[in-house]
């Protein structure tokens, strides 16, 4: 489980964390389009005071202990749309790294690693480059399985592949692209109250979306 960057320290009195939250160590942030070191630092910590306070509230006290009272649980910060960051935002994440001893994930397009071998102090600490490719098989059927079932539908392999094959054949294995289809499959499913994804439903969803080609 990842804590990500949409949830707020405003939404904590309405938010019961789910059981589940005691194994999180994580946090993701997406980076703003504008952003400077102090607007970086300041959102990357409070993610990680949130998810030292939720961590408490989900396996402890009936009553939110305030962050700052707790040991901070964060162990490692993914840090999405990477490319955006300027060298001095890149830099006070390095800061974050060596001084919290907190593990560091930068995602961006390919040939970001060439941008950052620019700057030696913050490339020396890069361990490895992984490109991400196409899902296929086995992968690709555990993320549209994890999808379907967070939408509270039930997936039967049988009687949902021309949804399953349409979603195959629209995001060609594209995680993000599975991402934003599977936003939009909820949005029709709410508007049209339905409870079942079916090849007409994925293929309505696939129309709101913009899809470009590399």
């Amino acid at each position: 489980m990842i804590l990500t960057h949409h949830l707020r320290r405003g939404d904590l009195p309405r938010y019961s964390p789910p059981r589940e939250l005691r194994g999180c160590s994580t946090v993701h942030y997406t980076a703003p389009v504008v952003n400077t070191p102090a607007r970086v630092a300041g959102r990357v910590n409070e993610l990680c005071q949130l998810l030292t306070g939720l961590l408490t509230e989900a396996t402890s006290s009936p009553r939110l202990i305030p962050p700052t009272q707790s040991h901070d649980v964060t162990q490692l910060i993914i840090v999405d749309e990477a490319d955006r960051l300027s060298v001095p935002s890149l830099e006070q994440l390095r800061d974050i790294y060596d001084g919290q001893g907190i593990g560091l994930v930068l995602i961006g397009m390919p040939g970001i690693e060439k941008r950052l071998a620019r700057y030696g102090q913050f490339y020396s600490r890069v361990g490895f480059v992984h490109r991400f490719r196409p899902l296929g098989g086995n992968e690709l059927r555990g993320i549209i399985g994890q999808r379907w079932e967070a939408l509270g539908c039930c997936l039967d392999e049988a009687t949902d592949a021309e949804a399953i094959a349409a979603i195959t054949r629209i995001t060609a294995g594209n995680f993000r692209l599975i991402e934003r289809l599977f936003s939009q499959i909820a949005r029709v499913l709410e508007i049209n109250r339905l409870h079942t994804i079916t090849k007409e439903v994925v293929e309505s969803a696939r129309e709101n979306l913009v899809i470009g080609t590399a």
